[in-house]
């Protein structure tokens, strides 16, 4: 009978240390407290699950959560598309391929608080460029300090500029790593450039589309740098998603033990909705 080796497990212990420091150390932290009340000085009253059935009831958590599905299906029904469009059309061969790619990977490379504060400086209605000929050169008024309408669409585009870019290298990947066979197959039979797209290209990306979906998932729906330092959530509550209304009970009104709740309760949601994602993109799979 052959034995396995199990030597590698002492190359993965120390990742799964470091894994279990930095997440489930924490992670138990936040449960600890979602559970109690404190008034600090270390003074904790056992609270049960209090503070999930207010979040679970709360108008604030429905509006908030409610926001933030608007802002990742926008996200996704953008992002997706988009990323696969411009992939379809960048190049194969040639020195343009190198500079598509460093053009493509350079919004990614900037900072998410660099990203808020430049679209804010960017979209101001007195300073900004886009704020400028906005109102002064299309006659548009345009301000995303007091019209909600403008401060969803100026958070919309500032993410669809920062992150459509990963979708794009993501579907490159898989379209560079199918088979010129395929294409000749399709070109002999007279393939269209849809059927083309439709029954070789399309499904041949399927699984790192299902990874874009993924983590462009995940990213937005658990956004929170990039929109505070833009809007700050304003105007009014208009922008104020899940994440940053969070950070608001937590630091702002330190309330802990509500905080650590609704943490969870996002928490979970996000895995929910992310194995759903996944589960539907892989059903069809063979194996």
């Amino acid at each position: 009978m052959k034995t396995q080796n199990q030597k590698a497990w002492f190359f993965v212990l120390p990742v799964l240390l470091l894994v279990a420091f930095n997440a489930l150390i924490p992670m138990m932290t936040v449960v600890n407290y979602s559970v109690q009340e404190t008034f600090g000085n270390n003074l904790f009253f056992w609270q049960g699950l209090d503070w999930f059935e207010n979040i679970l009831r709360s108008e604030r958590f429905h509006a908030a959560l409610g926001r933030q599905f608007l802002f990742t299906g926008l996200i996704l029904v953008i992002e997706v598309p988009l990323g696969v469009a411009i992939a379809l059309s960048m190049p194969r061969k040639g020195i343009w391929v190198s500079v598509c790619l460093v053009t493509m990977a350079l919004p990614m490379l900037i900072p998410w608080n660099v990203v808020g504060a430049m679209w804010n400086i960017f979209t101001l209605p007195d300073i900004g460029l886009v704020g400028y000929f906005m109102n002064d050169v299309l006659g548009i008024n345009y301000n995303m300090t007091q019209d909600p309408l403008a401060a969803w669409i100026t958070i919309i585009v500032m993410d669809a500029w920062h992150w459509t870019s990963l979708v794009v290298l993501l579907a490159y990947a898989g379209l560079v790593s199918i088979p010129e066979a395929y294409y000749q197959a399709a070109k002999i039979d007279g393939a269209s450039n849809w059927a083309i797209f439709r029954f070789i290209q399309l499904p041949k990306m399927k699984t790192v589309l299902t990874i874009a979906i993924l983590l462009r998932f995940m990213d937005s729906f658990n956004i929170y740098t990039e929109p505070f330092v833009l809007t700050g959530g304003g105007p009014g509550n208009s922008t104020t998603l899940l994440s940053i209304d969070l950070v608001k009970i937590a630091l702002g009104q330190f309330d802990l033990g509500p905080a650590a709740a609704m943490s969870l309760i996002y928490f979970a949601i996000t895995l929910l909705v992310s194995w759903l994602f996944y589960t539907l993109m892989t059903k069809d799979n063979p194996n």
